[in-house]
């Protein structure tokens, strides 16, 4: 490809250097300096710890023919430089464009919100895949392409790793692409050259405040997805936005979307919702509402928030024209998310209840204990903690919520990270206080610990709840990316009472 093909592909270019070497061929484009060789361009982007600007000279040394650069202060004559708006931007424009434009040829379902991401692609995917069509699915728990899955280490892959996996989905035949979409991807324009075709938002709540500051920024990154949804576009297919109608941020993405909005939700309002619900040990049921027809809905899936994702996944379908009997049968068939409320099953029955959840948020630990409340007989045993280096303010938020709702908490380690973990529980112990707590309030900051004590308390008809790291199998502390995993580590301390009781 020649350097003017692959700026052209660029909408924010501001200017450029004379004379540049616009028909010349170039090799790759990349954003690490160390990876540049003999006619490759350099994007110079901004990142969380490092600017891609500081890196020109060693870029240029290795031999590269262009750099594309978003600080007017390093447009020196002797760099060969082209300035744009968003380096980032221009990466993910020109990695899709290299990569042939991937997302031309799939019909792309972008998912964003705090919660609910992952089950919603789960259950979208699980009925496109009932309806017979091949479905890749990007997200975080792994990266699926037809029956092949690959580890996923962001919940939104860089933009020439998307290109990458868009590449081979078309090279595969796939029909879909069913994805999450992180507010951190947003921000950072990973998804830039990708075309969507339905976008769909989950729920707000309280968490990433570290990186947005605000939650009014927070919305304004999810709000980037529903805006670049335009007519039908270069596909010549129908494009929709799906909302929580239930969800107050709703009404502010309505405004950014420029073709039709499908709502779902309990409210009458709603173009999809649910109507009779019914929770259970067995999983969910409802009455879903749609044009005026009512249909039975079935989920193995645990708890009223599933009721959200289930309607979320069946809006898409809907707007996708599967057929009703096939979402039903679908949906009714999926096996649960792993790590998301995924009960732990022992060798023998047990007499008391073991969920691995991945809430890290307060609302989604709020949904997680109210559903442990309505299934339990006895008591409500908590085992959670917060992210060492991540939004400080939500760790009070999901103390009160736990105090309220558990009759026993432990507080333990999550990913402590290299903040000290006894901070961190004091920052949740905080918010334990008010006159709504009722829990008993144990402190454990080894999490296997936590976790044998949590199962070695629990009596007939209570429920456990490991909470926070889902279906992560490591545990981050200090540098160190340390092998862990809740429902392994649950298991284990099931056997051990089981020793000790016989």
């Amino acid at each position: 490809m020649k350097l003017k093909e692959a700026v052209n592909s660029v909408d924010g270019v501001i200017r450029w250097r004379k004379n540049l070497a616009w028909e010349a061929e170039i090799g790759r484009v990349t954003a690490d300096s160390r990876q540049v060789g003999a006619d490759d361009v350099f994007i110079a982007a901004r990142g969380e710890k490092h600017d891609g600007h500081h890196y020109i000279e060693q870029a240029l040394t290795l031999g590269a023919k262009a750099v594309i650069l978003e600080d007017e202060s390093h447009c020196r004559p002797a760099v060969p430089w082209i300035l744009v708006k968003n380096s980032r931007r221009a990466l993910g424009q020109i990695m899709h464009v290299l990569a042939g434009r991937p997302s031309l040829g799939l019909n792309v379902i972008g998912v964003t919100g705090t919660n609910g991401k992952t089950t919603v692609t789960h259950m979208i995917a699980a009925i496109l895949a009932a309806a017979r069509q091949k479905v890749g699915l990007l997200g975080t728990i792994h990266n699926r392409i037809g029956d092949r899955e690959s580890g996923a280490g962001l919940t939104t892959a860089d933009s020439p790793e998307l290109a990458a996996l868009f590449q081979r989905m078309v090279a595969e035949n796939m029909d879909y692409a069913v994805m999450e979409v992180s507010s951190h991807a947003l921000a950072q324009s990973r998804v830039a050259g990708i075309v969507f075709d339905l976008a769909v938002f989950t729920n707000l709540s309280q968490d990433h405040l570290d990186f947005h500051h605000t939650m009014e920024e927070y919305l304004s990154e999810k709000a980037k997805l529903f805006a670049e949804l335009r007519g039908q576009g270069e596909k010549n297919r129908k494009k929709a936005a799906i909302l929580n109608l239930d969800d107050p941020a709703s009404d502010y993405l309505a405004d950014y979307c420029q073709v039709p909005v499908i709502t779902y939700g309990l409210s009458p309002l709603s173009h999809v919702r649910a109507e009779g619900v019914s929770l259970s040990p067995a999983g969910l049921d409802f009455s879903l509402v749609f044009n005026g027809q009512r249909f039975p809905i079935h989920s193995r899936l645990q708890g009223r928030f599933n009721v959200y994702n289930s309607l979320a996944a069946i809006a898409a379908a809907l707007v996708e024209g599967v057929p009703m009997p096939v979402i039903q049968a679908a949906l009714a068939a999926m096996p649960p998310v792993p790590g998301r409320f995924q009960r732990v099953e022992s060798e023998r029955p047990l007499p008391f209840a073991v969920f691995v959840d991945y809430s890290h948020t307060p609302d989604s630990l709020e949904n997680c204990l109210a559903t442990g409340r309505e299934l339990c007989q006895g008591r409500v045993i908590a085992i959670f903690g917060a992210g060492g280096h991540r939004d400080r303010g939500k760790r009070p938020l999901m103390g009160e919520a736990a105090a309220r709702l558990a009759d026993i908490c432990i507080i333990t380690s999550d990913n402590p990270r290299d903040e000290e973990p006894l901070s961190i529980i004091r920052d949740v112990q905080a918010g334990m206080g008010g006159p709504t707590g009722r829990a008993k309030i144990l402190t454990e900051p080894d999490r296997r610990e936590a976790i044998g004590l949590g199962i070695a308390l629990a009596r007939e008809g209570d429920v456990v709840l490991i909470c926070g790291k889902g279906h992560e199998n490591y545990q981050i502390v200090g540098e160190e990316k340390l092998p862990f995993d809740d429902y392994t580590e649950a298991l284990a301390a099931i056997r051990e009472r089981e020793r000790a009781c016989s």
